[in-house]
């Protein structure tokens, strides 16, 4: 595939005339909506399927692992999503520009969907490797073009972002169906509709990407302004990517030995020591002034409570859709539910629940009364921990022989899912307004890195779920709710200090 040509000069709005509009919005909006939405489609779908073929016995299709390799590694795949979402945005910024980041990252990602089609252990290690690329490149430029479509001040943006996080959910709310149904004939079915999904959103992306104009169109500083720049960072890219392949290839060749559980372990405890050295210099060194070290240390308490959150939250792929696959009641009469389709469920409930929590904070607001944002936090972790309480009572009725209905993990999705929309976008803006200006770049970076963190931490929480000891599962969820809980009300108390002492104001 060639990258669509870009916009023509004609595609510009001509002062006087009227602005091409989708629903009140920039028709660009469409574009990245409906590329969005296939893009979620696609990676929910897989990910849905990921620990569940990796588990699934090599006579059934699957690879054989033990469950514990399998969460290690689904929690690494996540975690380098996330992790390489900062190199993919410094490419936009400074070398492709969003638009051209956007369509390259979806063909890396519809490559890597297809190679997991193709059946065979190094296909499968490098479709995954294929798909983190991309999605690096991919996802934070797409919310950035959505950015660019409006004005400063435009009164839409806001509204914007809700119809774009809606396409979101939407593809991540169609994929584990479509694609969980494809696997229940053959795993490498679902691996493939995953890449028709991605297929089908840079088709759309290709026609209708004039919408977008001169949106992202060119890199925040062009190649063409610093010829030595510019090869010395292309340079770089393609060092990096030399040593991922030789990596690559050194792991299915043999000649390097990894072993998913310890890399796991190791890549928690750097992320941890580079998240706190960061904090530590911009505290320390970074010429702060006192109201802006308490707004630092502020997003350093946001941070850790969002890290604390996807290490539970993440459960949804790993430990939880295992717990569907075989401990629920899935037989209907003559047809048996994709133990992935419940991987929907918490893509439906924001659908439903997003809405009502804006309408929610606004109504707060306007009383004076809405939380600040390690309130909201902490809000989101008890609800967590809540929805782990559920599964306590479930995980008792598994010990004692019984698979149960699935209305159990219904309410653990409901409840997850509460809790994801009073921390997820409440952190995310907090932020973005907190941090000193010189350092929004950075802190979203270390953002990013407390996902990623939470990721490979919910991976090595799911190993503790093991199928030949199922008599310690009530007392695993018994501590993933004590922490999340107890973490959440200790917050509640940080948020009445920092209040009284006014930190972070």
């Amino acid at each position: 595939m060639t990258p669509p040509s870009a916009p023509s000069a004609g595609a510009a709005v001509l002062p006087g005339q009227p602005e091409a509009t989708w629903v009140g919005h920039p028709r660009g909006l469409l574009t990245l909506f409906m590329t969005e939405m296939w893009e979620r489609f696609s990676y929910y779908g897989m990910r849905a399927l990921l620990v569940l073929f990796m588990v699934a016995a090599i006579q059934d299709g699957g690879m054989g692992l033990t469950d514990q390799t399998a969460v290690a590694i689904y929690g690494l795949y996540t975690a380098a999503v996330y992790l390489l979402s900062l190199p993919g945005g410094w490419m936009a910024d400074r070398l492709l520009g969003a638009q051209r980041a956007i369509w390259y990252g979806g063909i890396v990602i519809m490559s890597g969907h297809f190679t997991l089609a193709i059946p065979g252990v190094p296909t499968f290690f490098l479709g995954l490797v294929l798909i983190a690329l991309g999605t690096g490149l991919l996802k934070p430029n797409i919310s950035a073009v959505v950015g660019e479509l409006y004005q400063p001040g435009d009164p839409r943006r806001d509204g914007g972002f809700t119809i774009y996080y809606m396409g979101i959910n939407v593809g991540a709310f169609m994929g584990p169906l479509a694609c969980g149904w494809l696997a229940t004939q053959n795993w490498h079915y679902g691996f493939a509709a995953a890449g028709v999904g991605m297929l089908f959103g840079l088709i759309q992306f290709a026609l209708t990407r004039k919408n977008m104009g001169t949106a992202g169109l060119e890199p925040a500083r062009a190649a063409g302004d610093d010829a030595a720049y510019a090869r010395r960072a292309w340079l770089g890219v393609s060092a990096a990517l030399a040593v991922v392949g030789v990596l690559l290839i050194g792991g299915l060749t043999g000649l390097i030995r990894y072993d998913a559980v310890s890399l796991s372990q190791n890549a928690s405890y750097a992320i941890v020591l580079v998240t706190a050295a960061f904090f530590a210099y911009v505290l320390g060194l970074g010429g702060l002034n006192s109201s802006e070290r308490g707004r630092v240390i502020v997003i350093a308490v946001l941070i850790f409570a969002a890290t604390v959150f996807w290490a539970g939250f993440e459960q949804a792929g790993s430990s939880l859709n295992l717990f569907a696959e075989r401990y629920t009641v899935r037989d209907f009469g003559n047809f048996t539910v994709p133990a992935t389709w419940f991987q929907s469920l918490n893509a439906g409930f924001i659908l439903i629940l997003a809405p009502l929590y804006s309408m929610l904070w606004l109504a707060l607001a306007t009383r004076k009364l809405d939380p600040n944002p390690i309130l909201k936090m902490a809000m989101g972790l008890i609800m967590l921990g809540l929805g782990f309480a559920v599964m306590i009572f479930a995980a008792q009725l598994v010990v004692q022989g019984n698979t149960v209905l699935p209305t159990w993990l219904i309410f653990t999705y409901l409840l997850h899912t509460m809790g994801e929309l009073a921390l997820s976008p409440v952190g995310l803006s907090a932020v973005t307004k907190l941090s000193p200006r010189r350092y929004v770049g950075q802190m979203m970076g270390a953002w990013f890195l407390a996902a990623s963190l939470g990721a490979i931490l919910a991976g090595l929480i799911a190993g503790e779920f093991r199928a030949d000891a199922i008599e310690t599962m009530p007392g695993l969820y018994t501590q993933i709710v004590l922490t999340s809980v107890g973490i959440g009300l200790l917050l509640v108390v940080v948020s009445i200090v920092f209040k009284r002492a006014r930190i972070g104001d």
